[in-house]
């Protein structure tokens, strides 16, 4: 009787070690080493979205948190809502927006004076961008922000990019240690020509700002040049703010045929030597 001869048992497969692709792996996304690629997500992640929108640039509103409907400093809520709605209304005329969208109400997304202008806008059925920011406390993304252009974003740095990377004007009401820390790099920006752009900024409240800020004691000292204030203008009601807004931006961006020929100077004081 012939035997048969057995088969060895298959040999058991080896452990499978294929790991989830690296675009995948939350934990290798958290982790220190890829933080360079959060930095780029928080760059690319707006700007696909901006895209989609045909947003082409900005009026950001930057203003205290804390300033509330009913509040003591209540007017500037109000007034900053106002503002937005007639910028909104502006902007309107000057856009196609079947191809872009002109001076869209931009805010920091959370409450207070970011709200009253985010409400502003949507008041009037425009569109509207929070670029919100994960605090302790106050920040929060507010309602009226357009569910498109509504972005939490982690990077300090990277909230201040967009916010001036688009941004053709900025409009200042009052705030704290926030505000004061967004709009003195806006105006050291502007100061030193960084931006690509002229940017016009309206400071909202003249005593507010007047009384926190010692301008002509910065000139006095020897701090800022007295060419310096014409970065700035003040206004004190949403429709001055606004006269200010159209006649600056319609000069600078919807008449650009005026500036061919204007001679430019490429060295910004600030750049100077004081003995040439």
């Amino acid at each position: 009787m012939e035997l048969k001869e057995k088969k060895a048992p298959p040999l058991s497969p080896p452990n499978d070690c294929r790991r989830p692709l690296a675009y995948r792996e939350e934990a290798f996304l958290q982790s220190p080493d890829s933080r360079p690629l959060r930095f780029l997500s928080e760059y690319l992640w707006p700007l696909s979205h901006f895209q989609e929108e045909k947003i082409q640039d900005t009026i950001v509103f930057f203003g205290s948190a804390r300033i509330t409907e009913d509040g003591p400093l209540a007017r500037y809520y109000t007034e900053a809502r106002e503002l937005a709605k007639l910028v909104t209304e502006w902007a309107r005329t000057v856009s196609e927006p079947e191809k872009h969208r002109r001076f869209v109400v931009c805010s920091g997304g959370g409450p207070g004076i970011m709200e009253a202008a985010n409400r502003g806008a949507c008041d009037v059925g425009g569109k509207t961008i929070g670029l919100n920011i994960g605090l302790p406390f106050e920040q929060r993304p507010n309602p009226y922000i357009t569910p498109e252009l509504c972005f939490e974003i982690h990077y300090f740095f990277m909230r201040k990019f967009w916010f001036s990377y688009l941004a053709k004007a900025l409009v200042v009401f009052p705030g704290g240690f926030g505000t004061l820390d967004e709009m003195t790099e806006i105006l050291t920006l502007a100061q030193t020509r960084k931006l690509e752009s002229k940017i016009v900024i309206v400071l909202y409240g003249s005593e507010f700002w007047n009384e926190i800020l010692n301008f002509k004691a910065l000139i006095k000292h020897g701090v800022i040049s007295e060419s310096d204030m014409d970065l700035f203008k003040f206004a004190d009601t949403p429709e001055h703010a606004l006269q200010i807004l159209q006649q600056d931006l319609t000069r600078s961006y919807l008449e650009p045929e005026r500036e061919l020929n204007a001679p430019v100077d490429e060295t910004p004081e600030i750049a100077r030597s004081r003995t040439s």
